[in-house]
């Protein structure tokens, strides 16, 4: 029978004292309002998010209600974020100003409560093993979480959970130093008596956020609608439902510091070993013993974080994210209130465009002097111009986009390509996939020095081709039979391959001299 062990936490029945004994502390529960500005991880590229561990931050302001005593008082913020920066705290709306601050890292945990009653009284409730009653009874803690969970009692020493039968500890009061939730404390003094309207500003760690588009070729393939969502990610164990919800677009150079407002806190694990003893047989494979520890059950394996962040991503309605200027940054600032939960993911819709007009052409990138190489597929490219005169004209973040053409019925995913960062005027192009009607082979001309590119269309309309020729410091083109550009350092030939025909381009490869 799986046995576990319930700890029964009675809050707010005894308090340490402590230096703010002698103060007035006033606890603010949660915001009535918070704000939420989510930035980047800026070493993730194109990147996915992080599902596990979202390395962007976020600026999060609050707005709190709090009734002040005159004179001195310790205001407990509780409900922050756990990945809080304390140094970055400001609290502004005090008449008093902040005397000083102290982020409380020592958070409760079934670990941590057992360390801070090492020594003290505990009640027991346990099933008898002769009668099979419940009786309870008084015991003192004797040891730490780290080792066997040691109990004396009026029979003598033993250990938690050594009996084989359910049991429970019911605690007296909460440790000195223990959290519920992570919390900012701040000193202030009042001059007198009043209810402020206060804000909490500060940074937080474990949050990101990325666009994702998908676009939606016309028949005719002339033109797209391009619709984004705006993916957040918030890896902090803190809520904030009804949240303004902002991200910004760019990067931006955070640098990073020793916090001295956080402790070097590592939150300790509860483990419970027993230990054999004369006349005990242990049972065989019910989650006995092993090796000399009785440990409890294995739970169920658990979710991969991605899987359990996907159920928890909620779809917003078709409202787009308003953008703003914020110096060279882009700001979104979502125009409806949301929920962001906590370790999990949130899409709302970012940006949409219809009728971009586009066009498609086919491309390869090849070394000018390669060798021989068999048919190969040309990858076919989508390309507009980010402007309002083509349909689009907005910043585009970087992420994936999925790309669908209109089937017999149905829409078809075409393609799912990564995007970069793209500003208003600049040239978009995005890879839609390969088109095995269209093949290109790459050999020997009539000698040595000369290559041969040759296109082939198997598809009944014509095809626009870029292929792209790059030149190495032991050769370079010459003498190409058709007229070539150049672009970005690199020699660009572009034609139209006939339908149901082919297409060649001849070139001469000079050695550079030894």
């Amino acid at each position: 029978m799986p046995m576990r062990l319930w700890i029964v936490v009675i809050l707010g029945l005894a308090f340490a004292a402590g230096p703010a004994e002698a103060q007035t502390v006033v606890t603010s529960a949660g915001p009535d309002s918070v704000s939420v500005t989510i930035y980047r991880d800026p070493n993730r590229g194109e990147g996915a998010i992080s599902a596990q561990s979202p390395a962007g931050f976020a600026l999060i302001s609050e707005k709190r209600r709090i009734t002040l005593p005159a004179g001195d008082a310790v205001i407990r913020f509780e409900g922050v974020a756990e990945g809080m920066a304390a140094i970055s705290a400001v609290v502004t709306g005090l008449p008093g100003g902040v005397v000083q601050k102290n982020r409380d890292a020592r958070l409760l945990s079934p670990a941590a409560l057992v360390d801070g009653t090492l020594g003290k009284r505990v009640h027991l409730r346990r099933t008898d093993r002769a009668t099979g009653k419940v009786r309870e009874e008084d015991a003192i803690i004797r040891s730490t979480a780290a080792n066997a969970l040691v109990l004396e009692t009026a029979a003598g020493v033993e250990g938690l959970r050594c009996s084989g039968l359910p049991e429970t500890l019911s605690f007296n009061g909460l440790p000195p130093g223990l959290s519920a939730k992570p919390t900012l404390s701040v000193s202030t003094s009042s001059p007198a008596e009043t209810t402020a309207e206060v804000t909490l500003t500060y940074l937080a760690d474990g949050f990101d956020w990325n666009a994702s588009y998908v676009a939606h070729l016309s028949p005719d393939g002339r033109t797209l609608n391009l619709f984004g969502w705006l993916t957040v990610a918030n890896g902090d164990g803190a809520a904030f439902p009804d949240a303004h919800l902002l991200a910004v677009a760019g990067r931006l150079n955070r640098g990073s510091g020793a916090d001295p407002l956080d402790e070097s806190w590592v939150s300790p694990t509860l483990s419970l070993q027993c230990w054999p003893f004369e006349g005990y047989e242990a049972p065989e494979n019910d989650g006995g013993w092993s090796g000399g520890s009785l440990l409890p059950p294995p739970s169920a394996p658990p979710m991969p974080m991605a899987m359990a962040m996907a159920e928890n991503i909620v779809v917003s309605a078709r409202r787009v994210a308003e953008q703003e200027d914020l110096g060279d940054l882009k700001l979104y600032r979502v125009p409806m209130p949301v929920d962001i939960n906590p370790n999990g993911q949130k899409q709302v819709a970012l940006l949409e465009r219809k009728a971009i007009a586009f066009d498609s052409f086919y491309t390869a990138r090849l070394d000018a002097d390669g060798a021989v190489a068999d048919w190969r597929p040309l990858t076919r490219m989508i390309r507009f111009a980010n402007t309002v005169r083509s349909g689009a004209g907005l910043p585009l973040p970087s992420g994936k986009v999925a790309i669908f053409g209109s089937g017999p019925s149905e829409s078809l995913l075409l393609a799912e390509e990564s995007l970069r960062d793209h500003a208003v005027g600049e040239k978009v192009e995005i890879v839609a996939g390969q088109n095995a009607q269209l093949r290109l082979s790459q050999g020997r001309g009539k000698d040595e020095s000369r290559r041969r590119l040759i296109v082939s269309n198997a598809a009944p309309v014509a095809a626009p081709i870029e292929i792209e020729l790059a030149e190495s410091e032991a050769g370079q083109l010459v003498a190409p039979s058709q007229r070539l550009h150049r672009r970005e350092g690199k020699w660009l030939w572009k034609a139209t391959v006939p339908a149901n025909g082919s297409t060649q381009l001849d070139y001469g490869v000079r050695r550079a001299a030894r």
